[in-house]
């Protein structure tokens, strides 16, 4: 409890107040990791099948990767927000390192063209799914001093920030880096960022990217334009992917009963899953998992803009719409909105280091929500 006095005399009391968690999160992540589990068994058996080894082995990694991840959520729930400012340096560096080893070492695994696993023993994991909270958590802990991008303390941040990003770009993954650029520029304007700068750092951001950009990401646009100029090549899964969404129709072909995850679909267990569950769940399916992730989406607002104190309202801001940004832009790829990206959808897909980084970044969302402002009293003299 605390008092503060204005020119007029009046004193406000605020009280901080230890509140229940927000149920209607809690039930609709629960909702969504049952969907998630249930689409990952019925797109991935096919594919294990193939592989010879038991139907539901891309099930019971996920099984396992969601109990550490409970687990994590449930930790960083109970965890006071605030007490994770003095960590935001150092997850920085230990990501920072983490895509190093990723990049320089034999510790790296290239799958699908692309160098982004790094081994340690029998555990496999991406480092790009950790920036995306220890970005969160480090522009939280330095635009809640201040909203000044020109300021010296902020600099060796900016330094880390930029090497991350260079390593990014080198696996490659140009979809995380986007990801990153657009979180870090929503903070900065939840901060009270000036839109000036907003504009003209999107404006650079994009030309850089359109400079930037690689042969085969540039495939990728011109078959989103026609994908039948190159039906057996780059423009193949989305071509899948509509006659899986067509296929499904309004009410679907039934759980299960998908055809396109019989290897006409490659990717149908991780980037294309949406595609598997638009065919056996049909337009109601994909409208009911639209609709959790904008419920999702309003509650993690809501839960900012009832936070007392600034650093966890642009952390709550940071959690939310990354999350949410990565699944709609995950959902507008399979249904050719924007051009193939290989970004999963969070809680959907088949990827442990994705699932298990979402649920520990929705662990703190959860501990945010438990910090309100009881009431406000004024007092005049």
């Amino acid at each position: 409890m605390y008092y503060q006095k204005n020119k007029q005399h009046t004193y406000t009391n605020t009280t901080y107040a230890q509140t229940p968690a927000d149920n209607i999160l809690i039930v609709v992540i629960t909702f969504i990791i049952v969907f998630g589990i249930m689409a990952v068994f019925s797109a991935s058996a096919p594919k294990a099948i193939s592989y010879g080894d038991n139907p539901f082995s891309f099930t019971f990694k996920q099984l396992i990767w969601l109990i550490g991840g409970v687990f994590g959520a449930l930790f960083f729930s109970r965890f006071d927000y605030r007490k994770l400012k003095p960590f935001a340096g150092v997850t920085a560096l230990f990501v920072l390192i983490c895509l190093a080893l990723v990049k320089f070492s034999p510790l790296g695994v290239t799958v699908n063209e692309a160098k982004r696993w790094l081994v340690l023993g029998p555990l496999q994991f991406q480092p790009s799914e950790m920036a995306k909270p220890a970005l969160v958590l480090y522009f939280a802990t330095l635009f809640s001093k201040n909203c000044k991008i020109f300021d010296p303390q902020k600099y060796p941040f900016y330094f880390i920030f930029g090497a991350m990003l260079l390593l990014i770009y080198m696996q490659p993954n140009l979809s995380m880096i986007i990801l990153l650029l657009t979180t870090s520029l929503v903070m900065y304007y939840i901060a009270g960022g000036s839109t000036k700068i907003i504009t003209s750092s999107f404006i650079l951001g994009a030309l850089a990217v359109a400079t930037t950009i690689r042969g085969y990401q540039l495939q990728r646009i011109k078959v989103w334009w026609n994908p039948f100029s190159d039906a057996l090549g780059a423009g193949y899964n989305i071509i899948q992917s509509m006659v899986a969404f067509s296929s499904g129709g309004f009410f679907g072909v039934g759980f299960g009963n998908s055809k396109q995850k019989l290897s006409w679909l490659p990717e149908g267990h991780t980037d294309f899953i949406f595609a598997i569950i638009g065919e056996e769940f049909g337009f109601l399916g994909c409208f009911f998992l639209i609709c959790l992730f904008c419920v999702f989406l309003h509650r993690g607002f809501i839960i900012a803009k009832k936070c007392p104190d600034m650093f966890g309202k642009i952390l709550a801001v940071g959690i939310t719409f990354s999350i949410c940004f990565q699944a709609f832009t995950n959902m507008s790829v399979a249904s050719s909105f924007v051009p193939a990206t290989g970004i999963p959808l969070p809680l959907i897909s088949y990827g442990g280091s994705s699932l298990f980084v979402t649920l520990c970044m929705i662990g703190v969302l959860i501990n945010i929500s438990k910090k309100k402002v009881q009431r406000i009293v004024h007092y005049v003299q």
